[in-house]
C-alpha cells in the first residue's frame, strides 16, 4: 500500500508508542503471562506500523468468534487498505485527494467513512476555535514539515506566514448530509485523524468475527476492547519525553478497556535556527510553531479517531486551554509539562481514575 504520511503527520509526529504489551514491538514489557498466547497481527500501513493482539477464543468451539487467524488477518489488512485508499494524501486516486482537487465551490459526495471524519474535524475545529484544522498543509509545507517541504530548515517572513494562511481555513469546507462544499479551494490532510480511524475500522472488522477482547495500534493510535490475555485490563504507558529513541523510558503505566488512546508530543520532531528552537507543531490560529512548556499529552476516548483528533487539539491549545477543554469536554486527558527541573503531571477529572 502506498503511504497515508512519510516522516511527519500534518501537526506532528508521535513521539514513540504508547507501551504495547507482549506483542514483540518495541515496548515496555511488564510480565506478560505465557499461559494464553494472544493472536498476533502486523505489518506495514499508512506510511507506518500496526500491530494487533487478539485474545483467541476459550476451547475447541466458539460459536460467537466465527474467524481462523488467517480470516482475521484478511479482514484487518482489508479494512487498512480500505481507509488508506479513502484517506492518503499520496495516493493520487484517493477519495481525499480527489476532494482536495476540487475547485472551489465544487461539491462532491462523500463515502460514510469521509463523513465521519469529516464531521469530526468540523466539530473539533470549532470547539478549539481553529485549533484543529484539516486545512493547515500549506502552512506545515511552509515551516519545513510536510511533504511539499524545502530541505533546508528556514523561517519564513510574515508575508509568507501569511499567504499560506489564506491557502488554508476549515471554515472554507461545508458538510451538508453526505456532501462536502469548498468555499475555496484548501488542499485537505487528515494526518492528525486518519491513523486512528485505520484502528477504529480495524476494530470493526475483529468484531465482525466476534473477537471483543483486542488490542489495536495504528502508527501509536490505539483502540483496545475487554480483557487481556491475562484476564485484567490492558495495560500500556505513557512514556517519558526525550528527544531520543535510544533513551525511551516509561513515565506512568495505565490500565485501559473500551476506549481508543493516542499520545502526542513536541519534543523530538524540530529544528533549530540561530540559536532558537522550532517545533513541528504549527498553531493554525497564528501560523507559527507553539511555544508553550506542553511536552507530551495523552488522551483516552470513546475512539481511536476521537483520541487522535483531541491529542492533537490539545498540544496546540497548550496546557492550560488544553485542560479546560479537557475539563469542558470531560476527557480524560494526561499531560507532561516542562519546567526548570523536569517535567510536571497534570491530569483532568476524567482521567484521575487511571493514575495508580
Amino acid at each position: 500500500m502506498k503511504a497515508l504520511s512519510k516522516v511527519v503527520t500534518a501537526y506532528r509526529k508521535r513521539p514513540a508508542l504508547l507501551a504495547f504489551f507482549c506483542l514483540g514491538t518495541a515496548v515496555f514489557l511488564s510480565g506478560c503471562s505465557q499461559k494464553v498466547e494472544p493472536w498476533r497481527f502486523s505489518g506495514p500501513t499508512m506510511g507506518t506500523q500496526y500491530n494487533v493482539a487478539v485474545v483467541p477464543p476459550k476451547g475447541e468451539r466458539n460459536e460467537s468468534f466465527s474467524c481462523d487467524q488467517t480470516e482475521l488477518a484478511k479482514r484487518i489488512e482489508n479494512s487498512l487498505a480500505l481507509t488508506n485508499q479513502q484517506m492518503s494524501h499520496y495516493i493520487a486516486d484517493s477519495e481525499l485527494s480527489k476532494l482536495s482537487a476540487m475547485a472551489a465551490g465544487e461539491s462532491a459526495q462523500l463515502s460514510a467513512d469521509m463523513e465521519k471524519v469529516l464531521r469530526l474535524s468540523e466539530r473539533l475545529y470549532k470547539l478549539s476555535d481553529g485549533a484543529f484544522d484539516i486545512t493547515i498543509g500549506p502552512l506545515v509545507n511552509l515551516w519545513g514539515f510536510g511533504p511539499k517541504s524545502s530541505p533546508e530548515d528556514a523561517v519564513p517572513s510574515q508575508e509568507q506566514i501569511a499567504d499560506a494562511m489564506a491557502l488554508s481555513g476549515g471554515d472554507s469546507l461545508e458538510i451538508s448530509g453526505s456532501s462536502l462544499k469548498k468555499g475555496k479551494a484548501v488542499e485537505l490532510n487528515l494526518s492528525a485523524v486518519a491513523k486512528g480511524y485505520g484502528a477504529d475500522k480495524v476494530a470493526e472488522a475483529l468484531e465482525s468475527c466476534g473477537a471483543f477482547n483486542y488490542l489495536v495500534e495504528v502508527g501509536g493510535e490505539l483502540m483496545l476492547k475487554g480483557m487481556s490475555h491475562r484476564g485484567t485490563p490492558w495495560k500500556i504507558a505513557v512514556e517519558k519525553p526525550s528527544s531520543s529513541l535510544a533513551g525511551q523510558s516509561m513515565q506512568r503505566l495505565i490500565a485501559v478497556s473500551d476506549k481508543g488512546v493516542a499520545t502526542s508530543g513536541d519534543y523530538r520532531n524540530y529544528f533549530e535556527k540561530e540559536g532558537v528552537r522550532y517545533s513541528h507543531t504549527i498553531d493554525p490560529r497564528t501560523g507559527r510553531p507553539i511555544t508553550h512548556a506542553l511536552a507530551s499529552v495523552t488522551v483516552l476516548a470513546p475512539s481511536s479517531a476521537e483520541a487522535d483528533a483531541w491529542a492533537t487539539v490539545i498540544t496546540v491549545a497548550g496546557p492550560e486551554q488544553g485542560m479546560a477543554l479537557a475539563e469542558q469536554e470531560n476527557l480524560a486527558v494526561f499531560m507532561l509539562v516542562k519546567t526548570n527541573s523536569g517535567f510536571k503531571e497534570k491530569y483532568s477529572s476524567a482521567f484521575a481514575t487511571y493514575v495508580q
